[in-house]
């Protein structure tokens, strides 16, 4: 599909990734951007619209789809970190909250949206998924694991729309140069490189964007056979 005339509901997008996105999919062309965010008063890029919109709230979803009715593409960026470990954390209440935002709201808002976008036509729904979808760092174990069912999950909905025409793009990064990362001393993503990666995806139709060398070399050791040794990262 193409950015350019499109309009976009962008999730999260008061902030971060998700105002990047937004900001970006105006410089495209688009032709309308709703931003969705728990509190619309957070929503400061100019030229957007605000929509309120908590992903785990089935209300909110549901009047979202009423108004943002014309959208053609779906940025579903909306996520949280908790930095839980699965064993240690004082209880279950991280894992739950990272579950309900990063798996349960992103499949209510495909599910919501899905109906609309194949009567749009040529549309598209973009999940901002995880370098962690694919292995899990102790400190964080609760969010891989909601990363990881993201995942599956995307991969499932990308099946069932297959004979619809709507494509359905996968996104895998490590750290992103945002408030959620704020405590990183490493290597991060700049929201700006992401950005334009996932909607060159959008344009080219293809499924599935590695933003990084990491993301690129952990995808491609799932892979290998037991024993065997990914080859060295290319300088």
């Amino acid at each position: 599909m193409r950015i350019q005339g499109a309009t976009a509901l962008v999730t999260g997008a008061n902030r971060g990734l998700g105002q990047v996105m937004a900001r970006m999919l105006l410089q495209r062309g688009a032709q309308r951007v709703y931003a969705g965010a728990r509190d619309p008063r957070t929503v400061v890029e100019p030229g957007v619209i605000p929509v309120p919109l908590d992903v785990t709230d089935p209300a909110q979803v549901a009047a979202a789809t009423e108004t943002c009715a014309d959208v053609s593409l779906l940025v579903n960026n909306a996520g949280v970190l908790t930095d839980s470990p699965l064993l240690a954390a004082p209880g279950l209440d991280a894992a739950r909250t990272e579950m309900e935002v990063n798996y349960f709201g992103t499949l209510a808002m495909c599910r919501a949206f899905a109906p609309l976008l194949t009567r749009n036509g040529n549309g598209a729904i973009v999940n901002v998924l995880s370098i962690a979808s694919w292995f899990t760092n102790p400190a964080m174990g609760s969010y891989s694991a909601s990363k990881a069912a993201a995942w599956a999950m995307t991969n499932g909905i990308r099946s069932e729309l297959h004979d619809t025409g709507i494509l359905v793009v996968g996104v895998h990064c490590g750290y992103i140069d945002t408030d959620m990362a704020r405590h990183v001393t490493g290597a991060k993503n700049t929201p700006e490189s992401i950005a334009s990666q996932v909607f060159d995806a959008v344009e080219a139709g293809r499924t599935e964007v590695l933003a990084d060398e990491r993301t690129r070399q952990v995808k491609a050791a799932l892979h290998l056979a037991p024993g065997e040794t990914a080859p060295a990262p290319r300088p």
